[in-house]
């Protein structure tokens, strides 16, 4: 596997692992039917991707993402830190569209500084990007 392959696999298990974990965190947090629906079927596509990208590299016998448990621990915190006072859900909204934002910058980085990188890397990292566009449409009916 190239190593641009790589990099670009890994910051899509990065980012659909964070994009998961932010969701397990804020569900127990929401009072609203729809919008906890809609964050579970997010989630839910994080995980075929994050599968997606996982599949890729183990058939090219690459290295997968290993998260760790202090960046896990930190985001879980970040978001408990600015729940503390407000869950309503505008405010979740508002977090998770962030959330989408970093992802989508991250995604784009990455891909502009590894493009030699084969067309099904790049493929699931543009289909990544737009999910996220179309995620921050999504919690824009939230606010």
């Amino acid at each position: 596997m190239k190593h641009d392959d790589a990099v670009i696999l890994k910051e899509i298990q990065k980012n659909t692992q964070m994009g998961m974990t932010a969701i397990d965190t804020i569900l127990d947090m929401i009072g609203d039917d729809d919008f906890s629906l809609e964050l579970s079927k997010q989630s839910l596509r994080y995980s075929e991707i994050h599968n997606m990208a996982l599949d890729k590299i183990l058939e090219n016998q690459g290295e997968v993402y290993r998260g760790n448990q202090i960046s896990d621990m930190m985001l879980k915190g970040n978001i408990h830190m600015n729940t503390a006072l407000n869950i309503s859900k505008e405010h979740l909204a508002e977090l998770m569209i962030r959330g989408s934002n970093r992802g989508i910058t991250s995604m784009w980085k990455v891909m502009k500084h590894n493009q030699l990188a084969t067309g099904e890397a790049m493929e699931l990292a543009r289909e990544l990007v737009d999910f996220e566009e179309k995620n921050i449409e999504r919690m824009k009916e939230y606010l």
